[in-house]
This record gives C-alpha cells, structure tokens and sequence, in this order.
C-alpha cells in the first residue's frame, strides 16, 4: 500500500454522519440540537446529494396518490416539512404540481445548499466538506469512527455512534457487515438530469397539459423521432417547470451501457460511462425538443447534475426489511418511524413502470435502519433495508428526510441512555418523533 505522509488531524465528536443528502442533513441537525456533538462529512462543497448534485430536482413523497377530484393530502411532515417552509421562505420551491396521480414540488438546488448550510450551522455540527470517508474505526463488529481523506490531509474521527447516510452503505460495507445490491446485482439505471432555459412554458404546458408525467402524444413523438434518426432511449419522460421563469427540469435520460446493462455506479468503469453516456444524452434529448415540442424552440441547456443521478446500489442488510408486499399492501407497523405514499417506480427499459398507492400510505419499520449485526452504527436514506421494488418507492426525499430524523433521534437515545442502537424500541422512536412534529398518529 502507498503511504501519505501528511500528518494525521485527530477530532471526536459524540455522532458523526457521512453524507449530507437529505437524510444526512437530517440526521446531523436533530442529533446537534439534542445536545450532541455532531461532525457532518460532505464529499463535495454543499449539501443536497441526489436532489442537488444529482439534480433529481424535486420533493418527492409528500402527498398521497388519489385518483379522486380532489387535491392529494399531505402525509409526511417533521423534518421535511421545516426543511420546505424554509425553501420557500427562500422562495425556492415552487407550488405543488401534478405528476401523475399526486403531486410533487420543484426546488432550486441553489437555494438547497444555503437551507442546508443554515440548518447545520445554526445547529452547531462541525461541517467538513471537500471529505471521503476511506475507513472505520473499531474493534470487531463495532464501528467507533472513520477515517477521512481531506485536502489537508487524513483525519481520524472518533465518535460513539456513526450515521450511515453516504447512500452507498459505505460505511456498513467498510465495516464488513452485511450488504446487498439491487436485485441479485441488478440495478435501476442512473439518470442524467438537466435543466432547460428559454422555454415558452404557457406554449409548452397548452400542448401538453398540466401534468409533468408527459402525456401518450409525447412518447409517440419520442418513438417517431427515433425512427428517423434520433438516439432517446426512454419514451415515456417527465418535465417540471421551476421557480425560474422559462425554465424546465428534464428527467428523461436512460443511461445504459455499451453492452445494454443497466450501468451500476458501485463500479468505477460504470461510474464513468456513465457521466459520459448522460451528457451526450442530454444534448440529444435536447435536440429534439427543440425540434418536436411546443414550447422549446429557443430553449438552451442550462447545465445538467454535477454527476449522474443513482437511483440504487448498496444496501444494509437489516433487523428488518421492508417488503414489495408491505408497501403496495400499504402496510402499517408499530415501530414505523416514516411514512411513504410514493408509488414504486421500476427505472429500466424504455418506459419506467409506476405502481400507485392509492389513498393510503405504508410505514417503514426502524429495524430498516439498523444493520443485522454490528453496533454503533445506524444508516438513514435510500441505502435502508429494502426489497429491489420497494426501495423504488421508499428512495426519495421527502422519507429521506423522515429517516434521517429518525437515526439523529436513534443516535441520542443510544448516547443519554447508554443503549446499543438496535435495542431501541421503534416505537419509542416514533412518540419521539411525534414530539417534534412528525404527525406519525
């Protein structure tokens, strides 16, 4: 092995997260305003993971699905509820927009980032962004710390509990506790997601309705196109107006490899073909929406996510594992500590397939966060222990919210009650999270 020669900087710190998504985020703000001593560790300059660096663009997961005449209920609250009313005293989240059956909002990434920075400011965890976790610490099965790659050179954090909120199941992998991918390895491809400007929104919105699922017309235009010459490997696509006048997120890529697998980012030659693949994506796509669609003849590519957009690698292997069945049975539990009403959404092949809850919403269990073996660690966001189509509804933000409140409580009960995390009772958890607005019943 190489060596590094810069000396090692030494911090402790009673919790320590890595990831500053949504749950990451999450996690380091409740953990700190308990009176922890929190460490955030962020590999790029600002928070936001998949919704900001993957440009995924939305607030997924609030509202229920109905097929009613009626406007979808919001169902989810706590931590994602204080976290939106601060981006739109930002005035960056737009109003609730259809998408199918429910409702989804868009966010500014930008403004992301600066609600992110004030919410762990103002908590007083220690951010260290610019920092890869390359190891733990600790003896046997249980997990005392990282070890981290800084600009400045390594650092050895210490700390009591470790919140794995990388995404990945890092840190649990590190560890060598157990871990699964996807179905039998298969995945859900990555997206490339980007933003147009320039667009005649009004034109664009009379041609194709209010709903951001694009309509039957769209994926026959998308077919036709390909037919002539165009490359747009997903027909049935989703374009969001933002906050931004003249401006639309566009989720339609379908990143594929060379050799038509579903490319998976756990690996470094998948990573890359990626980020490759989904940009000549996007100006395709592009092309032909200036050319086929009312509305964007004008419109210009903005810029796309900082990396692709993943949707599913690694996740734990938990004391608990939420089933495909739980969630379209809708499935309520006594240690729910989130709740979800978002359909699964199965990325793969040309057109994603979408299965709705209807009027209902399903609860993920605690022991979903917690690895079957292991202590001192707790994992939080779309890395839970999930079945391959439920993780593709229990991934998105709004529950990512929800399980990062949910460890950050898991991580201070364990440190004031000297409890190891998996012997915390869920439903103890969730009147904890009803304390502070969570609105689980």
């Amino acid at each position: 092995m190489g060596r590094d020669m810069r000396p090692i900087s030494r911090l402790s710190a009673e919790v320590v997260v890595v990831g500053g998504g949504a749950a990451g985020v999450a996690a380091a703000t409740t953990a700190a305003r308990r009176g922890h001593s929190v460490i955030l560790v962020e590999r790029y300059g600002f928070c936001g993971g998949g919704a900001v660096a993957g440009l995924s663009g939305t607030v997924c997961g609030l509202y229920e699905a109905t097929e009613a005449d009626r406007i979808p209920e919001q169902v989810v609250f706590g931590f994602a509820e204080e976290f939106i009313r601060r981006l739109e005293a930002r005035a960056g989240l737009g109003p609730a927009l259809r998408y199918g059956k429910t409702m989804t909002r868009v966010h500014e990434p930008l403004a992301w980032r600066e609600t992110a920075d004030d919410f762990v400011s103002e908590a007083g965890v220690k951010t260290i962004y610019h920092a890869v976790a390359t190891g733990v610490l600790g003896d046997g099965e249980r997990v005392e710390g990282l070890l981290v790659w800084t600009k400045q050179g390594p650092v050895e954090i210490r700390s009591a509990v470790t919140v794995d909120a990388s995404g990945d199941a890092d840190v649990v992998t590190m560890a060598g506790l157990p871990t699964f991918v996807g179905d039998g390895g298969r995945v859900q491809n990555p997206t490339m997601i980007f933003r147009m400007a320039g667009v005649d929104v009004e034109a664009f919105r009379a041609a194709c309705g209010e709903d951001t699922i694009m309509p039957p017309a769209v994926i026959d235009l998308i077919r036709q196109a390909n037919a002539e010459g165009f490359v747009l490997p997903r027909s049935k696509i989703w374009l969001f107006p933002t906050t931004r006048p003249g401006e639309i997120l566009c989720n339609c890529t379908r990143i594929v490899g060379r050799d038509g697998r579903e490319l998976n980012t756990l690996f470094l030659d998948d990573f890359t073909e990626a980020e490759f693949e989904g940009r000549r994506q996007v100006r395709e796509y592009a092309r032909f929406f200036r050319e086929r669609l009312a509305g964007f003849a004008g419109a210009f590519v903005v810029d796309t996510g900082v990396q692709v957009g993943v949707r599913q690698t690694r996740q734990i292997r938990g004391a608990a594992l939420l089933s495909n069945d739980d969630v379209v049975s809708a499935r309520k539990d006594p240690d729910g500590i989130a709740r979800s009403p978002w359909p699964i959404e199965l990325h793969s092949g040309d057109k994603p397939v979408v299965r709705w809850i209807l009027d209902d919403f399903y609860e993920v269990p605690y022991g979903c966060l917690v690895p079957e073996r292991g202590e001192g660690v707790i994992a939080a966001g779309r890395c839970l222990s999930a079945q391959h189509e439920a993780v593709a509804s229990a991934r998105v933000t709004a529950q990512c919210f929800s399980y990062g409140h949910a460890a950050g409580i898991a991580a201070s009960v364990s440190l004031r009650e000297r409890v190891p995390l998996r012997a915390i009772r869920g439903a103890d958890i969730r009147h904890l999270l009803n304390q502070e607005g969570a609105r689980l019943g």
